[in-house]
């Protein structure tokens, strides 16, 4: 199924005719008209090896950790087919499991491009289901950290809200009372300052932007986002991947990491008055 995007691309591109002639996109189409569309073949992609520097935390023959700076993208995708951490990892000589697919290789789960810290990286198939059941189970214990707008009042709570795919931004997220699935984030205040707070957030399940969207929600939204609400001056979204525990999938042994909270986020609160 071709998106709306694509659609209009091969609209552009001369692939779609209407009566024998290259229509506009916004054609009107009418009774009787015959359209014939034609598919090109795709392009083949190749993701290559990038020299990008790479901090591994561990790493053995079936896994390793990888302490994700903000700004890099996990994996190649329409607008960055390149520079990605799977560029890095191909680079760092790792074998990487195919269960996701050609231009996911190894990303068991993943960060946005602006958020930093913690990722385990699948080196086999079976190793990238073990985790995935983990993941899928709520087996694996991760921690972030946060810094939001606003003196959260409250010293620890727990949001309760349903997440969907924005009615009419399609590319946000939002708290859905009809058609969205259920999330759940609990969350504890670390320290506060005068018009912002730092926060450890627990995600409870695994929803696409769900610490960005719950923390708006909540009336706090993470320092730094522009797309659900605070920049407030911040280079990047003040979001980090603290703590990540989970059993290896070899042997079953529980294994955590800890990621601190890097300068860019951690060196702001000298210029955040403490309340």
């Amino acid at each position: 199924m071709q998106s709306r995007a694509s659609i209009q691309r091969l609209i552009r591109q001369g692939y779609v005719q209407v009566n024998g002639r290259t229509p506009k996109a916004s054609h009107r189409i009418q009774p009787d008209e015959r359209i014939t569309v034609e598919i090109p073949a795709p392009t083949p992609f190749e993701i290559k090896p990038e020299p990008i520097p790479l901090q591994v935390l561990y790493e053995d023959n079936l896994l390793l950790i990888v302490d994700k700076p903000a700004g890099l993208v996990v994996h190649p995708a329409p607008g960055h087919p390149s520079g990605t951490l799977v560029n890095a990892l191909l680079a760092h000589g790792a074998s990487l499991s195919s269960v996701a697919g050609p231009f996911k290789p190894g990303i068991v789960h993943r960060l946005d491009k602006d958020t930093s810290g913690l990722l385990v990286v699948a080196k086999d198939d079976e190793t990238h289901r073990h985790l995935s059941r983990q993941f899928a189970s709520r087996q694996v214990h991760r921690v972030y950290l946060a810094v939001v707008r606003g003196v959260v009042s409250q010293d620890e709570g727990t949001i309760h809200a349903p997440i969907g795919r924005h009615p009419v931004q399609r590319q946000r997220m939002a708290v859905r009372t009809h058609g969205g699935r259920e999330a759940v984030t609990r969350y504890r205040v670390l320290k506060r300052f005068s018009t912002s707070t730092l926060l450890e957030l627990i995600p409870q399940t695994g929803r696409t932007h769900q610490l960005r969207v719950h923390l708006a929600h909540l009336g706090h939204p993470i320092l730094g986002d522009p797309r659900y609400g605070a920049t407030m001056g911040f280079p990047r979204q003040a979001l980090h991947a603290h703590r990540l525990g989970f059993k290896h999938p070899h042997g079953g042994r529980w294994m955590e990491f800890v990621s601190p909270l890097p300068f860019d986020v951690a060196g702001s609160f000298g210029a955040l008055k403490d309340r």
